[in-house]
């Protein structure tokens, strides 16, 4: 778990920063406004959320939006809409997502899902779960993977587990342990999906993906993948993409393909994969690969046909701006424009970049985030 080490290394050089980077009363803080492109005030989607984990120990998780109707970017805006949150959003945002009229913040090292009213982010509760990672949701319930455990590299790490959550009372519900270090999720039909990492075990990580009945909210099968699982994605046609980290050395980053009518790896695709986003029939994948024999990054750009499970061997970048980018970290496409949001965490201590390209894969905007930004969402006009 690469990114999960090198926030604990920087840890103990932000920790000292933590009790001056939280604020202590309820001053409004107001949020920063930067004009980045025209207003499309009939936008099909009028605005998209971009959480940035900051770094970890910090808490200076932080909430930006784009708002689509304006062309403006709003930097912070978490702590000016709940001035008497004392502590703000907290420590390591790692996933965001709506459900309904609910903006659901996974905050990882502050053990909670911080949930808000989608409309203007007033925070409406907490739901806690320990080492809280990724959150999905089917029939109105939430899922929330957990590593049910202190944020430690352990050999011994406790099995992690997902739990159930009500969405109209943001209470647990039921629980189901899974594999260790359990990371993103997606349901298809009855079935819950969950990538296992293992990565505070290492080097005895997991390789699993974890198959949940939904029904009676029990594991019916472990599908044996690749070591080092993290992100998860289902396609039109119910398959499932999920990335394997390799473990930085000896085995590399791929990208596997889950059939789950047969619940069975169908296809292998020998890239680094990192994150992804799939929209219509084209999933968009960067790799940002680390060897512990090198010392260095190797960043990477792909596009696969999920209908012909083929890769295009293309960079969805097409006019060189990726040579900016120096550490990309978080990707979505715009269903309705096909517009591609990069993220760019630089040094993971600064503030991030967010870069918006067209279709064609050509830059239109780009504008400061928080730091590290990494996870967003698009929020649909009511039409």
């Amino acid at each position: 778990m690469m990114k999960q080490v090198k926030h604990t290394c920087l840890w103990i050089a932000a920790i000292g920063m933590a009790a001056g980077s939280c604020r202590k009363d309820t001053t409004i803080v107001p949020a920063t406004l930067s004009p980045v492109t025209t207003p499309e005030p009939d936008a099909p989607y009028i605005g998209m959320y971009q959480l940035n984990e900051g770094n970890m120990g910090s808490n200076k998780a932080s909430l930006d939006y784009f708002d689509y109707t304006t062309g403006i970017y709003k930097k912070n805006i978490f702590a000016e809409r709940n001035p008497t949150v004392v502590k703000e959003l907290g420590d390591v945002g790692n996933d965001v997502q709506i459900y309904g009229s609910k903006l659901y913040a996974v905050i990882n090292v502050s053990n909670k899902v911080e949930v808000m009213n989608v409309a203007d982010t007033k925070s409406l509760g907490k739901i806690s779960i320990q080492n809280c990672r990724y959150i999905t949701f089917a029939n109105g319930k939430a899922y929330v993977s957990s590593y049910a455990g202190p944020v430690k590299i352990d050999v011994d790490a406790p099995i992690g587990y997902v739990a159930e959550v009500d969405t109209s009372t943001l209470q647990v519900t039921r629980k189901v342990i899974v594999g260790f270090q359990p990371e993103e999720m997606a349901v298809v039909g009855n079935k819950l999906y969950v990538a296992n990492s293992g990565g505070y075990r290492v080097p005895n990580y997991d390789r699993t993906v974890s198959v949940i009945d939904l029904l009676t909210f029990t594991e019916i099968k472990k599908i044996d993948v690749a070591i080092n699982l993290d992100r998860l994605k289902v396609d039109s046609d119910g398959d499932i993409y999920v990335t394997s980290r390799g473990d930085y050395r000896q085995t590399p980053s791929k990208l596997f393909v889950i059939d789950t009518k047969t619940d069975a790896v169908k296809k292998t695709f020998d890239i680094g994969a990192s994150n992804l986003c799939i929209s219509g029939d084209t999933a968009y994948i960067y790799g940002s690969e680390f060897s512990y024999n090198t010392g260095k990054w190797v960043i990477s750009y792909n596009m696969i046909n999920v209908k012909t499970e083929t890769l295009l061997h293309s960079n969805f970048i097409t006019d060189g701006t990726e040579k900016s980018i120096k550490m990309p970290y978080g990707i979505i496409v715009n269903p309705a424009t096909k517009d591609i949001f990069v993220t760019d965490a630089k040094d993971y201590v600064s503030f991030g970049t967010l870069y918006c390209f067209d279709k064609t894969g050509k830059k239109k905007w780009s504008t400061l985030t928080g730091d590290i930004p990494g996870h967003m969402v698009f929020v649909k006009a009511n039409k």
